[in-house]
């Protein structure tokens, strides 16, 4: 019994808070598609692309809209557009 609770302070040691995904994961099991995330912020300016309609809240103003600078997406709950190793708060 004693052996159980030791190995789950192991297991619990061995997990890990991911900075950019915010994701609880083992460092035996990173790999570099292991985390998605976004490179860049979630924005609220002018976009670039002044082809693209962007949905406009009622207190922005007509030139604004609220995207993820790396690759537009409008939802700021979007998936990563980008993968790599997860990158804990202790790794510095």
């Amino acid at each position: 019994m004693r052996r159980e609770s030791e190995k789950e302070g192991e297991r619990e040691k061995e997990e890990k808070l991911c900075k950019r995904c915010k994701q609880i994961y083992s460092p035996s099991s990173n790999d570099p598609s292991s985390c998605r995330f976004h490179p860049s912020f979630f924005v609220c300016r002018r976009h670039d692309d002044q082809k693209r309609y962007y949905e406009l809240g009622p207190d922005d103003p007509p030139y604004a809209a609220k995207f993820y600078d790396c690759c537009g997406a409008e939802d700021p709950e979007a998936s990563g557009c980008a993968t790599g190793f997860h990158v804990s708060y202790d790794d510095e």
